[in-house]
């Protein structure tokens, strides 16, 4: 900037000054937000696009559509989802419904109940005081948390040998307890600040009007808590969906999900990226979608408890 448009910008009128600012201040906001995003939403555009590309022009890295390759229905034909061959038989197609089947019904069945009972947990942890000699509610909370610090690795073989003993293996109720048990302290950690960010004086008054605990909980406190659990239902969704180890380990053929479908297609021929990248487009777009219907609640969710 020379100093002749430096003394032009202090000459200026204060109202002046103020557009000035405001707008150099809106431009470089924007645009690191709109930098951010780019680096965010560009490993979704290239497993998308890679979706589409042929050997040759996955090993050169184009890009760009109609610019630096031909789109083509490699990665979807491998599927069987292709335009060509979505009407005709395909065991390919079959197996991946399957696998989509297994982690839409683990998924979700356990992020409900982990909402329920984390729920429950939390509340009891922002209401009533707990006290079992030096242990107190603080104690309480953080042994939840301490439970995300073990490495999955850690519980193997004793999960393993567990789920034989008790035939749960490859079924969808073992991977439902499983991951039930492995997102419940992230909900706990979540609701307890949701349930504490309520003041305790609307539950008291719903009380001297006639109403039972439970009544209060459920006409009072769930109405206004609902946000927060929905984000960590949507959270706990994502981690269940994505979970690879347990599902590799635990399953084999009926209830494997699609993270461990994804992982296949590495072998001693080497990696197919096309199928990979179609599957894992596949797996990202229903998450993509549930973000999107239900940002709202997750912005509220993220937002509650900040200012009580």
């Amino acid at each position: 900037m020379s100093a002749e448009t430096v003394q032009i910008f202090k000459d200026a009128p204060p109202d002046l000054k103020f557009r000035a600012k405001w707008y150099t201040r809106r431009v470089l906001i924007y645009g690191t937000l709109l930098f951010w995003t780019v680096i965010c939403l560009f490993p979704i555009y290239w497993t998308a696009t890679t979706s589409f590309k042929i050997a040759p022009d996955v090993m050169q890295g184009h890009l760009i559509p109609w610019t630096d390759f031909e789109p083509a229905w490699r990665g979807w034909r491998s599927l069987g989802l292709s335009p060509q061959t979505i009407f005709e038989t395909s065991t390919v197609r079959e197996e991946f419904l399957k696998r989509f089947t297994n982690s839409v019904i683990t998924s979700l069945a356990a992020s409900t109940l982990a909402v329920v009972l984390g729920s429950m947990a939390a509340y009891g942890l922002s209401r009533f005081s707990y006290r079992l000699k030096f242990i107190k509610n603080r104690d309480i909370s953080f042994f939840f948390l301490s439970q995300l610090i073990l490495p999955p690795v850690v519980l193997a073989l004793p999960f393993l040998v567990l789920y034989k003993e008790l035939a749960l293996l490859d079924s969808h109720i073992g991977l439902i307890l499983l991951y039930t048990l492995m997102v419940l302290p992230i909900v706990i950690w979540i609701m307890r600040d949701q349930f504490s960010a309520i003041p305790v004086e609307l539950e008291e008054a719903a009380l001297v009007d006639g109403l039972s605990v439970w009544k209060a909980f459920l006409q009072i406190v769930l109405p206004i808590a609902l946000p927060g659990m929905i984000a960590a239902f949507i959270l706990s969704l994502v981690l269940c969906w994505n979970e690879y180890f347990f599902a590799a380990l635990l399953t084999s053929t009926d209830a494997k999900t699609i993270p461990v479908m994804v992982a296949s297609q590495t072998g001693s021929q080497g990696i197919n990226w096309w199928s990979m990248a179609a599957l894992s487009f596949a797996a990202i777009l229903p998450l993509v979608i549930i973000g999107i219907v239900l940002e709202r609640f997750i912005i509220k969710g993220m937002a509650a408890g900040a200012v009580k």
